[in-house]
């Protein structure tokens, strides 16, 4: 895969101008496992974020893997995307 393809996709994404049209664009983008995956991913991110649970918790809670929080949880904190952090605070803004 072409390292710029990514970025494209980046760049179609954030011309989505609703809410409707993102998940429009996701669900016609991923299959209904990979956006399950993602879903998944986003709910631990927000629960990681207010750190009132275990991942023990969180694993009860959301069905994911112990795997999959650590993973989030590695990102969450330790990665220097910090894309998880950039949303999450936004979000806080609202």
């Amino acid at each position: 895969m072409d390292p710029t393809d990514k970025y494209q996709l980046s760049e179609a994404l954030c011309l989505a101008t609703s809410k409707d049209e993102m998940y429009r664009f996701l669900v016609d983008l991923c299959t209904p496992a990979e956006l399950r995956a993602l879903s998944e991913r986003w709910a631990v991110a927000k629960l990681l974020d207010e750190g009132e649970l275990s991942y023990r918790d969180i694993r009860e809670k959301t069905g994911v893997s112990t795997t999959t929080i650590g993973r989030v949880a590695r990102f969450l904190k330790d990665e220097p995307h910090q894309g998880y952090r950039i949303i999450l605070d936004r979000l806080k803004e609202h």
